[in-house]
């Protein structure tokens, strides 16, 4: 766009979003630099992407718009077709009598501007809009793809239910496109977010529900009849044999254009109706996660940050399936993935491709076990080992040895607290003092999901509430150690009661599917091993002793970490309840 560093500089000054001495230094850089002064001030975190293209708009004398937040009708959208606004970066929003506003990246692009003038007959103005407004909109067209697929597959539905004679059922089943039908399916998967895909034959219909903020819903109902043309298609699109129908199959298979990577885990299993399909979609584009985005916060945060740079011992995480645990894994390691070290795996499976990491997939046919594929690790001149999963007395010895033995090893563990992995090792087999003087820090972790921000609405909590919460928690107790977090000082004041707080309870709206929630979030408890912690452990002192010793140091327990979450409006207190009953 056509605007210059120094006219910039001098609405920036006027409209005072910018330190001045701050403001001299960007412009001074862009100056040298060849660079634009906005490039520079988001760089540098100057101000924010929004700000700045209001700024954009103001100088240039063109209306800014916000589109993310308001639903486009689908008959406005349609008028600019998706390829012209996909490459363009061009979407119609409003529609009054001749003229249609658009919403673009440079309202000064006059080419575009003129094609949808002569394509469309109307007067066009053209609007200023942020890059995460136009992602939003262009998500639109592929939902009204999803309305107009979803009443094909709902008329022949109606038509199986309405039990049409043999020749007919035929008939519809050979006539609906099964590439179509996959394709799509996979294609609102990764539209709504879903981690999984799970295809599942009924006596009457195969039921397609998707995995969406670790719960599962309905996502559609097809007719009997393609069950086994889309069972085929998967199979071969996962390299997987089409004649085998009676022992469980394992595969992958890719898809990449555009600005999406992303990898498919399939499993299929035979069941009584039918082979039943879950596809596990990995992302492989959604770098630069942190630990910091994951739900991690303070102390705990800087332990784990102190800790993973020692050179060697032992980090766990632990939880249930599904809790994350392999994501804070796979987080860490991006940390510590410096050319200067050499990181090896053994997973089952392996989730994510890394580069620069040594990835073996374990397959116990053939003997190659997580405590094999650790024995010929060590062999290879690890610095870093992350190990799956720590399932069996062998495993823990070999991981145990490394750890003693100069490798800083990385593992998961099946156990519901921090305090609970260290009896949990000694009753596998391990020595005492060998676990006091490996174990570095545990990490245990559920995961919630977040409130959406557009719709959530605040709530105070009504007297039968807080009986229930004072049932099932220490809520005074909470409460306390909630006061004394540094983290909390700004949301809670020393005479605030839990009736005084503000919370925040799931409404729904367009942008989270009427969920109410969007987004996923980590509660956590780090159990640091310190001097005190390591003598408890070699005295074989139990969980519960442990806990209370690591929380008089200071550690958040699971449940105190989720209410802080809860307090700051990031989820709700049911999803706390949800993750942390056992």
């Amino acid at each position: 766009m056509r605007v210059e560093n120094k006219q910039l500089k001098e609405f920036i000054l006027d409209s005072k979003k910018v330190d001045p001495d701050k403001l001299a230094v960007a412009f001074e850089a862009a100056e040298e630099s060849g660079k634009k002064l906005g490039d520079i001030l988001l760089e540098e975190k100057l101000i924010e992407a929004e700000e700045l293209r209001k700024l954009y708009a103001y100088i240039l004398g063109i209306p800014f718009v916000d589109i993310s937040k308001d639903a486009v009708p689908a008959e406005i959208l349609q008028i600019v077709p998706e390829p012209i606004a996909k490459k363009y970066k061009v979407v119609a929003f409003e529609k009054i009598g001749q003229e249609l506003k658009v919403a673009m990246l440079n309202p000064e692009d006059i080419q575009t501007v003129d094609f949808i003038r002569k394509k469309t007959g109307l007067k066009i103005i053209p609007c200023l809009t942020t890059e995460e407004g136009i992602e939003v909109v262009l998500k639109l067209y592929s939902k009204s793809l999803k309305a107009e697929f979803g009443d094909m597959i709902e008329k022949n539905s109606a038509a199986v239910s309405e039990e049409k004679s043999a020749d007919s059922l035929e008939e519809i089943a050979q006539g609906l496109p099964i590439i179509r039908i996959v394709d799509t399916l996979i294609k609102h998967a990764i539209l709504q977010g879903a981690s999984d895909i799970h295809i599942e034959p009924d006596e009457k219909e195969v039921r397609v529900r998707y995995r969406i903020d670790g719960i599962l819903h309905e996502a559609m109902t097809l007719p009997k009849q393609v069950s086994d043309g889309i069972i085929a298609r998967i199979k071969v699109l996962s390299n997987l044999k089409l004649d085998e129908h009676r022992i469980p199959q394992d595969g992958r298979f890719k898809i990449e254009k555009e600005d999406i990577k992303i990898s498919f885990r399939v499993s299929i299993l035979p069941i009584f109706d039918g082979e039943k399909i879950v596809m596990r979609l990995l992302n492989e584009n959604s770098k630069g996660l942190t630990l910091e985005k994951m739900g991690l916060v303070g102390e705990g945060l800087e332990i784990i940050h102190r800790e993973i740079k020692r050179p060697n011992g032992m980090i766990l995480v632990t939880g249930p399936t599904g809790s994350g645990k392999t994501t804070t894994l796979y987080t860490v390691m991006d940390i510590l993935n410096t050319p200067d070290v050499n990181i090896s795996t053994v997973e089952d499976p392996v989730e994510y491709r890394m580069s620069r990491i040594n990835q073996t997939q374990v397959h116990p046919k053939v003997g190659l076990t997580f405590a094999a594929g650790l024995r010929s690790l060590l062999r290879q001149d690890p610095d870093i080992i992350m190990v799956g999963e720590i399932r069996d007395n062998e495993t823990m010895e070999m991981a145990v040895q490394a750890a003693m033995t100069g490798h800083l090893v990385l593992s998961t563990l099946h156990t519901n607290s921090a305090a609970g992995t260290l009896p949990r090792l000694i009753d596998m087999g391990a020595e005492p003092f060998l676990v006091a003087s490996t174990v570095n820090v545990i990490i245990a972790q559920r995961l919630v999901r977040k409130l959406c921000a557009d719709c959530r609405k605040e709530h105070k909590l009504e007297e039968e509430e807080y009986k229930t919460l004072q049932d099932n928690y220490n809520m005074e107790e909470i409460l306390e150690v909630l006061k004394k977090n540094a983290g909390m000082k700004e949301w809670l004041k020393a005479a605030d009661t839990w009736q005084d707080i503000t919370f925040y309870k799931a409404a729904g709206c367009e942008h989270c599917n009427q969920e109410g929630y969007h987004g996923r979030n980590g509660i956590f408890e780090i159990l640091e091993v310190t001097e005190i912690i390591k003598k408890m452990i070699s005295q074989k002192a139990d969980a519960t002793e442990i806990e209370k010793k690591a929380k008089e140091d200071g550690m958040l327990t699971m449940i105190e970490d989720g209410f802080s979450k809860a307090i700051t409006g990031i989820t709700s207190i049911e999803e706390i309840l949800r993750v942390t009953k056992e």
